[in-house]
């Protein structure tokens, strides 16, 4: 390796160090419920680097947020492979279900806390809204496995079935309810609902 490789190399690895220090900044400023609003500034204070780094690292504060829920997912290992190649609609909506139930329990304080701050935050709010219909994208091109045209209103049912504000308001029902079962639960109405249609 020639010295100017070498010293591309640590760049390169001093640069993913700084970006996952911001991005665990980030995570922990969520985390703690005295944080009313999200900064940069309060970020690159939180990880020890310059505002600069910040935007050199993710660009725009859109940006950090962006990469920041697909960390979130990265970690809870979100992958909707099963569903996509499940046999049939029942289990390809219940592992499609189990998928997004896992991924709002996997850090449900930040997700939690995102979904308040977005109320205020108008790049926040955009940045979810885009996320949320990314699901419903991928839920209408699911059903066309098995259907042509999958209705829209039953497809806005599943849809908010499988959403975070479902799932967290039904995990607050009942505090003694594990994951599993809340998936369970989610799960079975998302399939009836398949099966029968949304009420008229």
């Amino acid at each position: 390796m020639s010295p100017r490789e070498y010293r591309s190399d640590k760049r390169r690895a001093a640069a993913e160090e700084t970006r996952q220090r911001i991005l665990d900044a980030t995570r922990a400023l969520l985390a703690d419920a005295a944080q009313s609003r999200l900064s940069v500034d309060a970020v690159a204070k939180a990880a020890d680097v310059s505002r600069q780094s910040v935007y050199n690292a993710f660009g725009s504060k859109s940006g950090l947020l962006e990469a920041l829920f697909d960390a979130l997912a990265d970690r809870a290992g979100m992958d909707l492979a099963d569903a996509f190649t499940a046999p049939d609609a029942d289990e390809a909506l219940a592992a499609f279900a189990g998928t997004f139930c896992h991924f709002w329990a996997s850090d449900r304080t930040v997700l939690r806390r995102l979904r308040g701050m977005a109320v205020l935050d108008q790049d926040l709010e955009r940045l979810l809204r885009r996320r949320d219909e990314m699901r419903r994208t991928a839920l209408t091109e699911l059903l066309r496995r098995f259907t042509d045209t999958p209705d829209d209103a039953t497809v806005d049912v599943i849809w908010q079935l499988t959403s975070f504000e479902t799932y967290d308001a039904i995990a607050d029902r009942d505090q003694t309810r594990t994951n599993e079962d809340l998936a369970r639960i989610i799960r079975a109405a998302a399939t009836a609902v398949h099966r029968t249609g949304p009420p008229t």
